[in-house]
């Protein structure tokens, strides 16, 4: 088990987790984590105890990726965060999120949602705005080509 830890654009910990690391290198680490909080509906997509999320955090990417699954097996979508790349340590991932976030659906018709959180942010320093805005892009394009994770996307 590891336990990942969100923090805000200052680098003090929001909350924290822990989840199965599935595998790792020194650039990618794929954990399992389950859903374990209130069922929560997005209005895009209802998040309910049990689902699986299969989480990929990125040493040199402005992003993370959970795909996520119902306790039936049956694909939610994908929910990303536009975040400072992850620092991986022996019993932990921690990661600065910046604001923004991205759903994708079965079909991969995509939401960038948060912009206004991101517009109105006054915690982000213009480096980390200029780089979430290219980690977007980057995003946007894997969603556009069925990479890496997005690779499940239905026709």
């Amino acid at each position: 088990m590891i336990t990942i830890v969100k923090k805000n654009p200052q680098g003090e910990a929001l909350f924290s987790y822990q989840g199965e690391v599935l595998a790792a290198t020194s650039r990618v680490c794929i954990i399992r984590a389950f859903w374990t909080w209130p069922d929560r509906d997005l209005g895009y997509a209802r998040f309910e105890t049990g689902d699986c999320f299969t989480e990929y955090y990125y040493t040199d990417r402005w992003f993370n990726i959970f795909a996520i699954a119902g306790k039936d097996g049956e694909r939610k979508g994908w929910y990303c965060n536009i975040a400072e790349p992850a620092v991986f340590l022996e019993d932990r991932i921690e990661q600065v999120d910046l604001f923004l976030d991205v759903w994708v659906d079965r079909q991969g018709n995509v939401q960038v949602l948060d912009e206004d959180e991101f517009q109105a942010a006054t915690n982000l320093s213009s480096a980390q705005r200029r780089a979430a805005q290219e980690g977007l892009q980057t995003l946007l394009e894997m969603v556009a080509h069925r990479e890496g994770p997005f690779a499940e996307i239905e026709p």
